[in-house]
C-alpha cells in the first residue's frame, strides 16, 4: 500500500442476500466478521422496497430510493404497451454513486461486480462489470485494458453460475469456483496503490441460498434430514470467512471495513399464481386455456375485457388496463382509485393452501415514494411478507405451488440484510440497526466527501 498518501480508504466487501440469521446469530463460526463486530458498529440494513438485487445494490450506492430511479426490478414495461419491456443495466442509472462524488474529488475507487454494472461504465479508477454480463466476450472492464490483465492472469473472470439445476452437487462445484475467481482477481486489485474506495460484490452468497437453503432449514416443507448437503452454507459462510480473513491482512491501519449485504434470505413457502388468481376473480380474462406453466406474455388476453394483471418474481407487479394510458384500456380514469382499493383489499385477503391467514403488504407507488419515475406498477405485492414468491406462469389447476415456477429455488428475499461497520480510527462495539439509505452518507463521510443535498438516509456513526 501506498504510505505517502494519508487519506482514509474504505474497503466495501458486499455478501449479496447474506441476512442476520447466517452472520450474528453464527457470528461465533465466523472468526473474521466476529473480530470486525467486536470493533465496530453492526446490525439488521433495512433493504429498499422491493428489496431484490436490482434495485437494492443502487440505492446503497446512490442513497436514492427505487422511486427516484425508477428502477423496480430486473425487467420494466417500456411505457404502457402490452408486451413491450427492457432488462435493466448500467445504462438506466441516472443518479450519481458515492464513486462518482468521490471520483470529482480525484479519489480513486476499485469496483468488483456492484450490480448492475454491465455495461461497464467509465469510473475514475477501475471497475470488473457483474453479474448481469452476458459472457465474458463481451467487454466488462474499465479501462478495456483492465480485461487483458485479468485474463492474462487469472484466466478471464466467472460472472455468475446457473443456479436454478437440479444438480446440486454441480452448483455447489461452480459456486465455489466463482468465488474463489472472484477473491484473486480482488486480492489482486487490493494491491493497487491508489484507490480509497474498494467495493467487491459476491454474488455467490445469493446462488447458495437459492440452491441450498432447503437442505439446510429445519422448518422448510422440503427439507430432508441427513441430506448430503444439510452443511453446505454454513460451510460456504466459513469459506467466505477465511478468505475476508486474507483480505483484511492486505490492507493498513487507515482502512475501513464495511461488510453489507443488500438484502435477506429466508425459506420460500411456495408460490402463488397471481394470474390464475386473477383469471379467477375476473379480472384477468384470456381467450383460450393456459398450458401448463405457459407464461403470461405467452397468453392471448381479451384486452377488451382485462382489468389487470401481474408479472411473477419475489414480489407481483400488478398492472391496470387503464383507459387512455394502455392500448385497449377499459378502467376509466376518474375509477381507478376505486378499483385500485379494491384490488389491494382482495390480495390481502388471500389466504395460505390450508386456509392460514396470509401477511400480505401492498404498496401503491404514488403513495410509497416521494418521488416516482420510470415504468412503475400499479400495485406491488409482497404475499404472506415475502415468504410465497409470485408465479408469473399459469395453468397448473392450482393457485399454490410448492416450488419456484422457473426453476429450483429454495429461499425468498427478506426486508433485513446486515451491515459490519469497522473503522480503525474510531472503534465501537455496539448493535444499531439501519436503512439501506444509511451506507452512501455513511461512505462519503468516511472518506471525505461531497455533502449530497438530498440524500434521505442518515450517516451511521
Amino acid at each position: 500500500m501506498n504510505k505517502t498518501d494519508k487519506g482514509k480508504r474504505l474497503l466495501v466487501i458486499g455478501l449479496d442476500c447474506a441476512p442476520p440469521s447466517l452472520v450474528f446469530d453464527r457470528a461465533s463460526e465466523l472468526p473474521n466478521l466476529k473480530k470486525l463486530m467486536d470493533g465496530g458498529i453492526w446490525g439488521k440494513l433495512r433493504s429498499s422496497d422491493p428489496p431484490i438485487t436490482i434495485p437494492a445494490w443502487m440505492v446503497m450506492a446512490t442513497g436514492r430510493d427505487p422511486g427516484r430511479l425508477g428502477l423496480y426490478g430486473f425487467r420494466h414495461r417500456r411505457g404502457y404497451d402490452y408486451s413491450k419491456m427492457w432488462i435493466a443495466n448500467s445504462t438506466a442509472i441516472k443518479e450519481k454513486a458515492v464513486w462518482d462524488y468521490l471520483g470529482e474529488q480525484g479519489k480513486e475507487s476499485i469496483l468488483v461486480s456492484v450490480p448492475p454494472s454491465y455495461p461497464p461504465r467509465p469510473v475514475v479508477g477501475k471497475l470488473i462489470s457483474c453479474f448481469i454480463t452476458p459472457s465474458k466476450e463481451q467487454s466488462y472492464t474499465f479501462p478495456p485494458e483492465l480485461r487483458t490483465e485479468i485474463e492474462k492472469r487469472f484466466g478471464g473472470f466467472i460472472f455468475d453460475v446457473v443456479f436454478r439445476t437440479q444438480d446440486r452437487a454441480q452448483v455447489l462445484k461452480e459456486i465455489y469456483q466463482m468465488t474463489e475467481n472472484h477473491f484473486q482477481v480482488v486480492n489482486y486489485l487490493l494491491e493497487d496503490e491508489n484507490w480509497r474506495l474498494f467495493w467487491l460484490v459476491e454474488i455467490g452468497v445469493d446462488r447458495m441460498h437459492h440452491a441450498f437453503w432447503k437442505f439446510m432449514d429445519k422448518n422448510h416443507h422440503l427439507y430432508q434430514p441427513g441430506n448430503p448437503f444439510e452443511s453446505a452454507i454454513y460451510d460456504y459462510y466459513k469459506f467466505l470467512d477465511d478468505h475476508i480473513g486474507r483480505l483484511l491482512e492486505k490492507i493498513d491501519d487507515r482502512t475501513a471495513v464495511l461488510i453489507v449485504s443488500d438484502h435477506g434470505a429466508k425459506g420460500m413457502k411456495g408460490a402463488f399464481c397471481v394470474n390464475d388468481w386473477l383469471i379467477a376473480q375476473g379480472d384477468l380474462v384470456i381467450t383460450e386455456p393456459p398450458q401448463r406453466g405457459q407464461s403470461i406474455d405467452q397468453i392471448k388476453i381479451d384486452w377488451s375485457k382485462t382489468k389487470a394483471w401481474g408479472w411473477g418474481g419475489y414480489y407481483a407487479r400488478i398492472f391496470l388496463n387503464v383507459e387512455g394510458r394502455e392500448p385497449q384500456g377499459i378502467i376509466k380514469p376518474e375509477d381507478y382509485e376505486a378499483y385500485r382499493d379494491d384490488l389491494v383489499y382482495r390480495l390481502k385477503e388471500i389466504k395460505g393452501p390450508n386456509g392460514e391467514k396470509w401477511n400480505t403488504v401492498v404498496i401503491k407507488p404514488q403513495e410509497h415514494y416521494p418521488e416516482l419515475n420510470g415504468e412503475y406498477p400499479d400495485l406491488m405485492v409482497y404475499f404472506d411478507d415475502l415468504y410465497w414468491r409470485s408465479a408469473g406462469t399459469l395453468g397448473y389447476g392450482t393457485l399454490y405451488l410448492q416450488e419456484n415456477d422457473t426453476g429450483p429455488d429454495d429461499a425468498v428475499h427478506d426486508y433485513d440484510g446486515i451491515y459490519i461497520l469497522y473503522d480503525p480510527e474510531n472503534t465501537a462495539h455496539r448493535q444499531k440497526n439501519a436503512n439501506i439509505l444509511d451506507i452512501a452518507p455513511t461512505i462519503l463521510h468516511l472518506l471525505d466527501g461531497p455533502e449530497v443535498p438530498g440524500l434521505r438516509g442518515r450517516i451511521i456513526e
